[in-house]
């Protein structure tokens, strides 16, 4: 199974892809779409869809897991997040992938053993778990962080049938 995380933003989505092959997870590639602050958010969704549509292109996932919204701060802030969001579950669903969603407490649950876990504690255990060298950059670190909850929940499901 191979599959693609998101972590969408309207400045910063990260993406990361993980295989699992028997039991053992593989880091298969992972990175930041980073979009200028300055570009209208039209023009950031649109990078970020032909972004997402080049990762999906070449790392082929059989499913797509994205992180759910938030409640923010800021009103104005959780819009911009669902803009992005949307736009990760288009390009999914033009690939013809099936998506999967998950909230952040349970990306952190499942990650580190509690909801309430802070980015560094998530970026260490992803490293961990994947056996890699050194850390992914944070965005990165969440999007495969939520790959690794698809696949430890769909495991789960498997293994109640």
């Amino acid at each position: 199974m191979r599959v693609l995380g998101i972590d969408p933003g309207s400045r910063r989505t990260g993406w990361g892809v993980v295989r699992l092959e028997g039991t053992r997870l593989h880091h298969v590639g992972a990175g930041t779409i980073t979009v200028p602050e300055k570009l209208p958010l039209p023009k950031r969704l649109h990078v970020i869809h032909q972004e997402l549509r080049r990762i999906i292109s070449e790392h082929q996932p059989e499913a797509v897991a994205v992180e759910e919204i938030f409640f923010a701060k800021y009103a104005n802030a959780a819009l911009k997040l669902g803009h992005a969001r949307g736009v990760a579950l288009l390009v999914a669903a033009e690939s013809d992938i099936a998506v999967h969603e998950y909230p952040p407490a349970i990306v952190k649950r499942t990650i580190v053993g509690r909801g309430a876990a802070d980015k560094v504690q998530v970026g260490r255990l992803v490293t961990a778990l994947l056996g890699l060298g050194t850390p992914p950059e944070e965005d990165a670190a969440d999007a495969l962080a939520v790959a690794i909850t698809h696949i430890q929940a769909s495991r789960s499901r498997a293994i109640g049938r």
